[in-house]
């Protein structure tokens, strides 16, 4: 255990969600004590994406026994958490993350670029991953993806709202499968999403205009009609689908 556990290290996250993590930590520190090793806040809420009263705040916990034993104290964080856009943490062991290299890469080379430990030893810096284990875990995501699209296309039954947040949640989601893409091709990595997408599109010459702007529509509530809906449904399958095809040829 890091001599500095105690110590919180909250000088290099943005200004707008210090007090909060702040906040946060001190609860998890005096719930879980010595069983906490390291908190690391993760993903957009350290880039410019944050929208504060919108965006999420994501964490890892890494802790020193099995997860399940921490669930009950930090479920009784949940109501404080909500109201302060926390979102549920991740709750890991050291042994997890290293015995998860394999099946988690995608999201693990996504935290190890863009996080900040704010307590405890950094259990991302030192991660390596093999090429073929995240190419392959991509292939498998983008094509989860499209069964995802079309069964949630029937479920909402047209309905206009429920469609689009279901295009919104797979831009979100395609962010991170798209820049392992970009580390497999050794292509640096934005850690914004627009980025993200600009780059892919240039790299794999195709149209991701689509992406960016479901992406957007979570920030600005958007209202669109059935043929906006219909035109970014049929734009954002074929993107995934084309994914799927390019990760699949994909010589590492």
């Amino acid at each position: 255990m890091s001599e500095n556990i105690n110590q919180l290290n909250l000088d290099a996250l943005p200004i707008q969600i210090r007090d909060t993590v702040n906040y946060f930590a001190d609860k998890l520190i005096s719930s879980l004590g010595k069983n906490l090793l390291s908190i690391t806040v993760v993903g957009s809420s350290l880039t410019e994406d944050y929208n504060p009263g919108q965006s999420d705040i994501n964490t890892v916990l890494v802790l020193g026994g099995q997860a399940i034993n921490y669930l009950k104290p930090i479920t009784s964080m949940v109501k404080p958490m909500s109201r302060r856009r926390i979102s549920a943490p991740l709750l890991m062991t050291s042994s997890y993350i290293e015995r998860s290299l394999d099946v988690f890469g995608v999201e693990f080379l996504d935290f190890q670029l863009t996080h900040q430990t704010i307590l405890g030893d950094d259990p991302f810096a030192g991660l390596t991953f093999k090429k073929n284990d995240v190419r392959l875990q991509c292939e498998r995501e983008f094509k989860a993806m499209l069964i995802r699209l079309r069964q949630g296309y029937i479920a909402a039954a047209a309905n206009r709202k429920l469609v689009r947040d279901i295009l919104i949640s797979t831009a979100k989601g395609l962010a991170p499968l798209i820049r392992a893409m970009l580390w497999l091709k050794d292509i640096e990595r934005p850690n914004r999403a627009e980025q993200t997408f600009n780059r892919a599109a240039e790299l794999f010459s195709m149209d991701l205009n689509s992406l960016t702007s479901a992406e957007r529509w979570s920030h600005q509530k958007a209202r669109l009609d059935e043929s906006q809906v219909d035109n970014a449904f049929e734009s954002i399958y074929s993107i995934v689908d084309k994914l799927a095809e390019i990760v699949d040829s994909l010589e590492v």
